[in-house]
């Protein structure tokens, strides 16, 4: 009897260090998995600054920008975010978030701080028309083909076809300073702050899931509109995030 008890309590000593053991494995699976669904700190500086520099919040954009620096965005990078911005809210937007950046840097430089330049875009090959540079990047975007007939608002005034494809697909999407996926972080964010525009975000959610970012990703984007805009901006975009997360199983 004594002999089986002390089997039994060796096997449970046995097992618990046994758990121990495998516990610091665990927790570092978990966190690595953790980590990997969470946006770094420079996307989420990238989503608050597009955010509110679409709604022209100038005061919440000056410790964005702040923010944005001391999380590792270079000031190429930053200002790239702001140039990227226009095409969907507007010269206006995009120039006054210019002009506060320029602010913070002097305010910066003042206290001594000297901020990471960065790498500037590198020369593009114009191997091919600017219109068919344009279907290439929105193909591989999309992941769909290009060659099909315009429909749609395209066929409704060719000319935008021709505009979003040369100057938005080409001009801006080819320049590297930023990834797709971080480009595409800037558009949510700023049709997430302007509004009324759903089919548009809806579009763009889809090609975050094709350039690499996770449904955790895209919900947490929803927290970070939420805290950085209000509710009812997060609600609206919450709405669209499920409809493509639900299209996507």
């Amino acid at each position: 009897m004594e002999y089986n008890d002390s089997n039994k309590t060796f096997g449970k000593w046995l097992l618990i260090f046994m758990v121990l053991g495998c516990l610091p494995f665990y927790i570092s699976a978990q966190n690595k998995m953790s980590q990997d669904q969470q946006l770094t700190a420079k996307q989420q500086s990238i989503v608050q600054i597009a955010a509110v520099t679409a709604k022209g919040d100038l005061l919440a954009l000056k410790p964005a920008l702040n923010k944005g620096l001391e999380a590792g965005l270079t000031v190429n990078e930053t200002k790239e975010v702001l140039v990227h911005l226009y095409a969907y809210c507007g010269f206006p937007r995009s120039i006054r978030g210019l002009q506060t950046f320029m602010e913070v840097l002097d305010e910066r430089k003042a206290k001594g701080i000297i901020d990471k330049t960065g790498a500037d875009a590198s020369p593009i090959k114009e191997d091919n028309s600017k219109y068919e540079r344009g279907k290439k990047v929105l193909g591989e975007l999309t992941k769909t083909p290009q060659d099909r007939p315009l429909s749609g608002y395209s066929a409704f005034a060719p000319v935008i076809d021709t505009f979003l494809k040369e100057h938005l697909f080409a001009d801006i999407f080819e320049r590297d300073v930023l990834t797709y996926s971080e480009r595409e972080l800037v558009t949510i964010s700023v049709i997430s702050a302007i509004g009324g525009a759903e089919p548009m975000l809806r579009s763009h959610l889809s090609i975050c899931l094709n350039v690499g970012l996770t449904p955790a990703q895209l919900n947490e984007f929803v927290e970070i509109i939420q805290s950085t805009l209000g509710e009812k901006e997060a609600k609206e975009a919450q709405k669209v995030v499920n409809e493509v997360l639900k299209n996507q199983k």
